[in-house]
């Protein structure tokens, strides 16, 4: 018989790292892919705080993109994916799924572009990240248009209405998730200057293309969030930016979610690895 164990439940403190600035006032940045022998993969570092994480678990629908930038959703159906071992099997039959769940689920949505995806697993070279980010901006998000939207004009049309980027994340694992779970802020709770641009270099087989994400200063007024014991039949998403955030007198508060892994310190000695996948996606309208 399979046993399930019960995953760490309720607040708790535990360690976030966040951003600290390079040593020589240079421009942050990180490196995609293999480093240069002579650049080290990122030049900032981070500085560790103890942060009260909140369980979510209770309170799934208390939280909405346009206030927090991060939904629960529960009761997902089984995916027509079922190993997530293979990029083109996942494009194939995960892909859609999304897309759905995005026009289903984002008031007013009128198209979606998936661009990518990232999966997360025990002895990979993808481990959970154990730094605080986002992982766009509004720099890169409109980059992000431009260079997959069908054409020129079309991206134009889209930029000129409302636009966001919209990760849909979701665990792996068979049993609820007990290792690295994920941590997230009230984009509410956000300032402006605890929001840090960092350029992000594509190497050179990649076209040598620099985007850009973010990385997070600490403040205590910060909220932070975990759900506990997620399963596979629930989903985050998580609004990396919302360009109605950026109008005057605007509903939207930030629309920008800070994420990170975290080691909650009551997980048990031998409790499984996480598993995960996180789909980005752009989301039009209305």
């Amino acid at each position: 018989m399979t046993t399930v164990h019960e995953p760490p439940r309720g607040d708790v403190v535990a360690t976030l790292n966040f951003y600290s600035p390079p040593e020589d006032g240079s421009i942050p940045y990180n490196l995609a892919g293999d480093a240069p022998p002579d650049l080290p993969p990122r030049n900032f570092g981070s500085v560790s705080h103890d942060v009260l994480i909140q369980d979510a678990r209770g309170k799934e629908s208390s939280f909405t993109l346009d206030e927090d930038a991060f939904q629960i959703l529960q009761n997902q159906p089984p995916s027509a994916e079922t190993a997530f071992t293979d990029d083109a099997s996942i494009k194939k039959n995960y892909y859609p799924e999304v897309e759905r769940l995005l026009l289903d689920t984002v008031p007013g949505a009128n198209k979606v572009i998936i661009f990518d995806h990232t999966i997360r697993r025990p002895n990979s070279a993808r481990q959970p990240v154990g730094r605080v980010h986002i992982d766009q901006t509004a720099t890169s998000t409109s980059q992000r248009i431009r260079r997959h939207a069908p054409s020129p004009a079309a991206a134009e049309a889209l930029l000129a209405g409302r636009y966001r980027i919209i990760n849909v994340w979701r665990p792996l694992n068979t049993k609820p998730v007990e290792a690295s779970p994920l941590a997230f802020a009230r984009s509410s709770t956000l300032r402006d200057s605890d929001v840090v641009p960092v350029e992000h270099r594509y190497p050179a087989s990649a076209g040598g293309y620099v985007g850009q994400t973010a990385a997070i200063r600490y403040d205590a007024g910060q909220e932070w969030y975990y759900l506990s014991g997620m399963t596979g039949a629930e989903r985050i998403l998580l609004e990396c930016f919302d360009s109605e955030a950026l109008k005057e007198g605007s509903v939207v508060k930030g629309g920008r979610v800070p994420h990170t892994a975290f080691e909650d310190p009551r997980t048990r000695a031998g409790a499984e690895g996480r598993e995960s996948i996180e789909v980005r996606a752009l989301v039009f309208g209305p």
